[in-house]
């Protein structure tokens, strides 16, 4: 069954490079979220060797940037 998020998540999530896999399936993502932060802010915990362009660095912390990945965990707690 595939997951669903809205239009407006779909359209700002541009740099996108794994066609969204995190909707197909079981709706398993790569990174898992550590925690959320102020409505907007994803800390999350990656496999090693993983990469995205959604994925900044703080510190030694890592948080994801990603619109469709906001939504999923904030709307569907994945």
């Amino acid at each position: 069954m595939a997951i669903e998020v809205s239009e407006q998540a779909l359209r700002a999530t541009t740099r996108c490079d794994k066609d969204f896999a995190c909707l197909k399936g079981d709706g398993k993502c790569i990174c898992t979220v550590d925690y959320y932060v102020g409505k907007e802010l994803l800390f999350i915990k990656c496999p090693a060797g993983s990469r995205c362009p959604y994925r900044e660095s703080f510190g030694g912390a890592r948080y994801c940037k990603c619109p469709t990945r906001l939504e999923l965990y904030k709307k569907h707690g994945l």
